[in-house]
């Protein structure tokens, strides 16, 4: 049996952060990847949006590690070549009832620290992106747009190069508390059993799962798991703004806002389905519900203009109508299984915070 110090459950994009983190400490570290590849999870499903910090509870682990997570991002992909670009957004407000909800979420970003939001009028907001409609917005220069892929690609490079090693096509089948650590069951075509010290579950929509594969795990510890798909759709032809455009949030989420990739190219979604399974399929039949939420702030859009483009799936700790939750790091004290970390409710903004996520978690070790 192989003794391992540290164990990641999980390649995606915290998994990775969480990895290369441990790994540059010198710890020994093996990353444990239920598919073919890494990232092919919540990480490669979702906007691509560097966050700013605004939309979270003040306080909240999400605010804290967002606005962190956004200028060590930055900082990241600057020095590791990453694609990326600080294109800012703009949140609208499309009737005067909204305003006030601006001016709560410009407040609110005031006091998590991020980068000062810039309030716009409607002259100024058409004069930024002249086909927008709304009658007020606020500017986020520091939001922006990274390759996804490319910045988990740089992760597991720097993780590698510490001596982190990650096995493919390795599902975590089941573990139990063991004298100084975890004994694992390892699947796959090469089944194996490891000794770890210390093991992270990182593992997005699967990470309930893992943790209740746990021998001697309190149940009960464990928050109700809610599953909210989002659907995306495409935009034939061209972008018609240079910002990313944000509608005033509802409840689950942040509205069916437009993004943009590095290629330029105009995204919508996503919107928010409460699903009782995976299910990453996108049909035809809410583009109509999607094209009366988009002309609320570009009445332009052409019929016919959008196609299905793809679906991501938040992990969520709430359900329908629930406050929103944090991110939840739950240690030995809650759960009851020495050596394990488990890290729930991992959703947006998760990409952006990824390292400063991981230093936290590494830093608690």
């Amino acid at each position: 049996m192989e003794r391992i110090e540290c164990v990641v459950v999980g390649a995606g994009v915290v998994g990775l952060a969480l990895a290369r983190q441990l790994a540059m400490a010198g710890r020994e570290v093996v990353l444990l990847e239920a598919e073919d590849r890494f990232g092919t999870g919540i990480s490669s499903r979702n906007s691509e949006v560097i966050h700013a910090g605004i939309h979270d509870a003040p306080g909240s682990l999400k605010a804290q590690l967002c606005v962190a997570g956004n200028r060590a991002l930055y900082d990241y992909c600057q020095r590791r070549g990453v694609a990326h670009r600080r294109c800012g957004k703009l949140i609208v407000a499309t009737e005067p009832s909204q305003v006030e909800t601006l001016e709560r979420i410009q407040a609110k970003a005031r006091a998590n620290g991020a980068e000062a939001l810039r309030w716009l009028s409607q002259t100024e907001a058409c004069g930024l992106e002249p086909r927008i409609r709304c009658v007020a917005a606020l500017l986020s220069p520091a939001t922006g747009i990274v390759d996804s892929h490319g910045l988990m690609k740089a992760l597991l490079l720097d993780a590698e190069s510490c001596g982190a090693s990650l096995v493919l096509r390795s599902p975590l089948l089941r573990g139990r508390g063991v004298a100084g650590g975890l004994e694992l069951a390892v699947g796959g075509a090469e089944p194996m059993t490891l000794r770890a010290d210390q093991v992270f579950n990182c593992a997005g929509l699967q990470a309930h799962a893992v943790a209740g594969s746990i021998e001697g795990l309190r149940m009960d510890s464990l928050p109700p798991l809610h599953l909210a798909k989002g659907n995306y759709y495409g935009l034939s032809g061209s972008a018609p703004f240079s910002h990313l455009i944000y509608p005033v949030p509802e409840a689950a989420g942040l509205g069916v806002h437009l993004t943009l990739d590095l290629g330029g190219q105009a995204r919508f979604g996503p919107d928010v389905e409460w699903v009782d399974h995976l299910d990453f399929d996108v049909g035809p039949s809410c583009a109509e519900a999607f094209c009366g939420e988009i002309r609320r702030y570009w009445p332009e859009l052409p019929e016919g203009a959008l196609q299905p483009a793809c679906a991501g799936i938040r992990p969520k700790l709430q359900g329908p109508g629930e406050p929103a939750a944090d991110f939840l790091i739950q240690g030995p004290d809650s759960h009851g299984v020495p050596g394990l970390v488990n890290l729930l409710g991992i959703e947006s903004p998760g990409l952006t915070a990824c390292l400063s996520l991981a230093e936290r978690v590494a830093a608690g070790a």
